[in-house]
């Protein structure tokens, strides 16, 4: 690797470098199937999270009225108007969704809706949609789309309100979820009729609700033509879609929009080698890899920091950690200082390989590099050592992370009570629970149900039933609730 590293970006051929990079990988065996590398953390997430933000602009959402003063009481004036704004906007929420739910023969809804004299805004519209979104399941889906659909015209009857663009979206969601294809579609029309943007929200709600590979192609080859699409910041409409693709695990797709992207004369640039690369590991498929880093290299490009990010986590899951730190010092040669994602992307490849010596040993590189490690730094490492079953190592640093003045994620906290139920400390476990809480952590699902499912299957029936009893007492994910079959017979 070092003999390559004359070769930086400022060169204009860097083909033999793209080769070298290619052959460290040219020995190894991933176990990466497509399912299997769809839970991975991301190696390029970053990436996805720089390029990959929604264009919707929700006027609703924004406070129009606040300004920089220098009177404190007035600055407090300002935020106790908004507060409560936002608790009256909730409550007209809740009051808007219970005259919806009586809707049937003999009711009608919109001089029901009248009677309530509530205020509309983007943010009362958007609570609303989010009800019926949440409790849309396969016996009510028709009745779901129609109540969502009522509400969307009659508030956009109201007067001073025009719909935001994410009401469109959450609209478009509702009718995916209730398979109301075609009515999709029509709003889809009606929002380009209406002089609104087409933006890459629109494109992952479209192409997410399609199952069948000619129509996502379809859909692909409208976006590409479309006139009305906004795919900034992209130089093209292209690499908007990959980037989308990407996003939404169609990994098998990316590949056919590269071809139809040379075949229409556009060439790729490195997000689209950047991509591209993600997707053929993903896939398991490593001769790709290969070819699209020489590929790269007669194309006059150079990897960047996005590049080597993926290229670290692919041998740390290959378990190289010495090629891996020649790769992180040839990177300082060629002047992209090593980040703390790219010591986090290693990480997480090397725990994966179930190497936790390797991993430590970078966790504590990047410390010594100036680098102070992250939640996600010490999350990574704290999974790796509950995935070896090693409960007390993470249980260290769970405690030094703490220490640090860091405090827990949700991700951080679901591994810590997985190790502690695999231990048999369920006790530990649901205590950790409420210290969650405690620490303002609000416990998403997958909390729940590692818990939930652990107690269950270790005939902690009793435990478990209290835990979902508090979910509903909370009105913590109700509408999923329904999984844990026969949980009142606990």
């Amino acid at each position: 690797m070092n003999s390559v590293a004359q070769f930086g970006r400022r060169v204009l051929h860097p083909g033999p470098f793209i080769r070298s990079v290619s052959r460290v990988f040219c020995n190894c065996t991933l176990d990466c199937g497509e399912d299997d590398a769809s839970k991975e953390f991301s190696p390029i997430e970053k990436l996805i999270r720089e390029f990959g933000k929604s264009l919707d602009f929700d006027p609703g959402l924004v406070d129009k009225a606040s300004k920089e003063d220098d009177d404190d009481s007035q600055f407090q004036g300002n935020c106790n108007l908004k507060e409560k704004f936002f608790e009256t906007t909730w409550r007209d929420a809740d009051r808007v969704f219970d005259v919806l739910r009586q809707d049937g023969p003999g009711f009608n809804v919109k001089p029901a809706l009248l009677e309530l004299d509530i205020r509309i805004s983007g943010l009362l519209v958007r609570d609303v949609l989010l009800k019926i979104l949440k409790i849309v399941n396969h016996e009510n889906r028709t009745l779901c789309a129609k109540l969502a659909y009522k509400f969307f015209v009659w508030s956009s009857e109201q007067e001073y309100y025009r719909h935001p663009l994410n009401a469109y979206h959450l609209l478009m969601k509702i009718f995916a979820a209730a398979e109301e294809f075609k009515a999709m579609w029509r709003l889809v029309d009606e929002m380009t009729e209406k002089g609104y943007p087409v933006t890459a929200r629109t494109f992952n709600i479209l192409i997410g609700s399609c199952r069948e590979l000619g129509l996502r192609r379809t859909i692909v080859e409208r976006f590409i033509r479309s006139k009305t699409f906004n795919y900034r910041p992209f130089k093209h409409s292209y690499n908007a879609i990959l980037v989308c693709l990407l996003k939404i695990n169609q990994h098998r797709l990316i590949d056919w929009v590269y071809q139809q992207m040379v075949a229409d004369y556009h060439l790729p640039d490195i997000l689209t080698y950047n991509i591209l690369i993600c997707a053929q590991y993903r896939l398991g498929k490593m001769d790709n890899v290969h070819r699209l880093l020489d590929e790269m290299g007669r194309n006059g490009l150079s990897p960047d920091c996005h590049t080597f990010n993926i290229l670290l986590h692919v041998l740390g899951k290959a378990d190289k950690p010495y090629a891996a730190l020649n790769l992180l010092n040839h990177m300082r040669e060629v002047g992209i200082n090593p980040s703390s994602l790219h010591y986090t992307s290693l990480m997480d490849g090397l725990s994966r390989a179930g190497n936790m010596d390797a991993c430590k040993y970078f966790f504590d590189e990047m410390s010594k590099n100036g680098f102070n490690p992250d939640v996600v730094s010490y999350t990574v490492l704290i999974s790796g050592y509950i995935a070896a079953v090693e409960l007390e190592k993470a249980q260290q640093l769970f405690k030094d992370m703490i220490s640090d003045g860091l405090l827990p994620n949700v991700f951080t906290y679901n591994s810590m009570i997985r190790g502690l139920c695999m231990a048999g400390k369920f006790e530990d476990a649901c205590s950790m629970l409420k210290e969650m809480e405690q620490r303002n952590c609000s416990p998403n699902f997958l909390v729940y149900n590692t818990l939930i499912s652990n107690l269950r299957s270790n005939g902690k029936l009793s435990e478990a039933h209290e835990i979902v009893k508090d979910m509903i007492e909370k009105g913590q994910y109700v509408h999923r609730i329904s999984r844990y079959k026969r949980y009142r017979r606990y």
